[in-house]
């Protein structure tokens, strides 16, 4: 006659099962985060496989331009410093450095590599879930919307490179610079000796 303990035996069991598989995907997230090369070539492995069903199918057009405009959000969010040096010329706080007298402070990006990189491929794996389903197959002229994209591309990275450009900041940097000390200045006036 106990009928609601079997749901909750039933939702207790399902709720064990979905956290203990929640703490496993964590655990591979966490153990990945410092694998940046190895996690780009799971994401470039992910990008053909997508890009394969999409070419073979002929189709799902739509879908790609979405992701698309997904993916130039994401860019420009990782190509941005965290506090807007724009937002803060108004507000007269602190801006970044562009004398070498001043502090240095190192770009902080408003999405960070990881966050980036997680979220363009998990971006790819619904796209490319979405494409076994045909009610997203629009038919459209693709070059129009390549066309579109590519002028949407253009105009943003314009606006951001000069962003970039008025307020001296570079969002990359490459290799982990290293403090190799004080160099020893040498003396290039001759000494008089007797």
């Amino acid at each position: 006659m106990n009928v609601g303990g079997d749901n909750d035996l039933k939702s207790s069991g399902v709720s064990e099962w979905t956290n203990t598989l929640s703490r496993r995907y964590q655990y591979i997230l966490d153990k990945s985060t410092p694998l940046v090369f190895h996690r780009w070539i799971g994401f470039t492995v992910v990008f053909f496989i997508y890009a394969l069903r999409v070419y073979f199918v002929q189709g799902y057009y739509i879908i790609t331009y979405a992701l698309g405009i997904y993916i130039l959000q994401l860019f420009l969010a990782f190509l941005s410093p965290q506090v807007d040096p724009e937002l803060e010329e108004i507000s007269d706080g602190p801006s970044l450095p562009t004398h070498g007298s001043e502090e240095f402070r190192p770009f902080v990006r408003r999405l960070p590599e990881f966050k980036f990189w997680y979220s363009i491929t998990k971006a790819f794996c619904i796209a490319f879930v979405l494409t076994f389903f045909g009610m997203f197959d629009v038919p459209v002229f693709w070059p129009i919307l390549l066309f579109y994209w590519m002028v949407l591309f253009i105009a943003t990275m314009k606006k951001q490179i000069m962003h970039m450009i008025k307020y001296r900041y570079v969002p990359f940097s490459f290799g982990k610079q290293r403090y190799t000390g004080k160099k020893a200045v040498v003396d290039a006036t001759p000494s008089s000796r007797p």
